[in-house]
């Protein structure tokens, strides 16, 4: 198992350049700490989920747990910016979306999630009004923001910060030596921090050194999550021969920013792991499918092909899959868990929230239209959790 820290490559001759960009996010972040760029906050609960380094900390099963733990309670919203869709503006996913209208993680999440609202928008003050404005979803009780940590044109009531345990920001740099977008200062604007992908034998001792290390205030409470793997399930039904077993040997194909850690996972499920990985969000184009069918026809038999609800998104409609390929790939679900007995804690901190701020009467008495302040005015900022007391 690997250890806290291992995935940082700093590159030294690169720093020079960290600290001009350093300088530039820093002015932007001063800019809106004195109210000369204005945080809009909403009179509707707006939980904002991110990071603020480059790659992969875990933000879709988060945002997903989020959504599990809301939407038989009230109705949800997840607010995403598309990353690499083919449209533009604002998007509501319905039953005529296709992956390219909207990108992959948001996709992924209309097919888990069909209750609730899947939108996109670059801009996430447009995207929030026509949420809670737009016919088609005015009914909205809650809406999570995807990878918004560092979009402060919004000012969420809970912003949560990820932190991957492979690649702590406390050890890591400002792009482009490191993979930080901005300084580690900026984990002061988390009311939550998770630190996420941990192993599953975390010391007592590793807990304490880390909660150390991050130099939290008293106001941010901490939390420790790992990845759990469900069962792998068929990408095609209709066509699959059998289900997987822990005989096979598994080409395990990713476009995802971190894909070693899955790898490391499923080694101890199946016989052997062959890893066939592409860059994050991977748009596949013919040659990459002719590359997938020719390195599952090398492998030895019995072999099936294992890849990620996120690629899943892009290759159900992808053409030229062999016939072989399309009976023998299996699709692998992941969620999160909550470490050291702490989901009851979080999940009450984030219905207590809801529960404050909601228009939702079941919820509580008051309907509160939905009207956007600019939060820099005196008395217009939306009521946000506060941990001091817990």
């Amino acid at each position: 198992m690997r250890h806290e820290g291992d995935l940082i490559r700093i590159n030294e001759w690169l720093l020079p350049l960290s600290w001009i960009y350093g300088s530039v996010t820093g002015l932007r972040n001063r800019l809106f700490d004195i109210g000369i760029l204005k945080s809009r906050a909403y009179k509707i609960p707006v939980i904002a989920v991110g990071n603020i380094t480059v790659g992969g900390t875990g933000k879709t099963p988060h945002v997903e747990h989020l959504v599990r733990l809301l939407q038989d309670k009230i109705k949800v919203a997840v607010l995403s910016r598309g990353y690499k869709r083919k449209s533009k503006g604002y998007v509501l996913a319905d039953s005529n979306t296709q992956v390219t209208d909207i990108g992959d993680e948001p996709y992924q999440m209309m097919l888990k999630y069909p209750n609730a609202y899947i939108a996109v928008d670059k801009d996430r003050r447009r995207g929030i009004e026509r949420l809670t404005t737009d016919e088609a979803s005015n009914d909205t009780d809650v809406i999570l923001l995807d990878d918004a940590f560092q979009h402060r044109y919004v000012k969420p009531g809970i912003n949560i910060l990820l932190v991957d345990y492979h690649r702590l920001i406390i050890y890591d740099k400002m792009l482009p030596a490191g993979r930080l977008r901005e300084s580690m200062k900026g984990k002061q604007r988390a009311d939550m921090v998770i630190v996420t992908k941990c192993p599953r034998d975390l010391k007592p001792m590793e807990y304490r050194v880390l909660t150390k290390a991050l130099e939290l205030f008293p106001y941010q409470a901490l939390y420790f999550t790992t990845l759990e793997y469900d069962e792998p399930t068929p990408l095609f039904p209709e066509e699959v021969e059998e289900q997987p077993k822990a005989s096979q040997n598994v080409l395990l194909l990713t476009g995802i920013a971190s894909p070693k850690q899955m790898e490391e996972d499923l080694q101890d499920r199946f016989k052997s792991i062959t890893p066939l990985a592409f860059s994050d969000h991977h748009a596949f184009k013919s040659k990459d499918i002719r590359r997938i069918n020719e390195a599952f026809e090398s492998m030895p038999t019995p072999r099936i092909i294992i890849t990620t609800e996120k690629d899943a998104a892009r290759l159900r409609h992808a053409e030229g899959l062999s016939d072989d390929v399309r009976r023998n790939i299996y699709v692998q679900p992941i969620r999160i868990s909550f470490m050291n007995e702490q989901e009851e804690n979080f999940n009450q901190k984030i219905l207590s929230y809801v529960q404050k701020n909601s228009r939702n009467s079941i919820l509580v008495k008051d309907k509160d239209a939905v009207k956007p302040q600019d939060s820099h005015h005196s008395g217009e900022r939306t009521r946000r959790i506060s941990f001091r007391d817990n």
